[in-house]
């Protein structure tokens, strides 16, 4: 994000983004108070004229239904957030990519309280994008910072890891 940001790209964070970096790489902050508003602020923001990264954290997926084990609340927060997803997709210009990902597993199913060990999902869709279908499983988060560095024509800071698919999916 610092890369961005020092390349003169807007860098905004909505939910709790410029708390998990400590504010660090981000030029623009939202605190959204559910994930449905934070939905509300990302299609806002998509509908202004900025360019660069609108990095979203949805919390209320993982605090208040996965931790919780209540997997009503977690359903009923999927057709909420599909909702916004249907108007955040027609918002988006011609030359936007929008990931979308979590940072861990929280099945609402399982036991305990911890976080779940499962596979996250990775989703990307652009209007550009000519082919679609399964990517092959990736064994780190990096791969989507190399993938977003790619799409913005920025060098990944030294030492750092991942290797981008942009070219995989367009």
């Amino acid at each position: 994000m610092n890369a961005l940001k020092d390349a003169g790209y807007d860098v905004i964070g909505v939910g709790k983004i410029n708390d998990i970096f400590c504010g660090e790489g981000i030029t623009q902050t939202h605190h959204s108070d559910s994930s449905v508003h934070g939905m509300e602020q990302t299609i806002a923001i998509c509908k202004e004229d900025f360019r660069g990264l609108c990095f979203v954290n949805l919390v209320d997926f993982d605090a208040l239904w996965g931790h919780r084990r209540n997997v009503e609340g977690y359903g009923k927060e999927i057709e909420k957030f599909d909702k916004n997803l249907g108007v955040l997709l027609e918002t988006l210009k011609e030359d936007d990519l929008l990931i979308l990902t979590a940072d861990h597993g929280n099945d609402p199913t399982y036991t305990g309280t911890d976080h779940t060990r499962e596979y996250v999902p990775f989703i990307a869709y652009s209007e550009k994008m000519q082919n679609g279908g399964p990517l092959d499983n990736k064994d780190t988060f990096a791969v989507i910072g190399a993938t977003i560095a790619k799409n913005f024509e920025i060098a990944m800071p030294e030492g750092t890891i991942g290797s981008s698919i942009l070219e995989q999916l367009m």
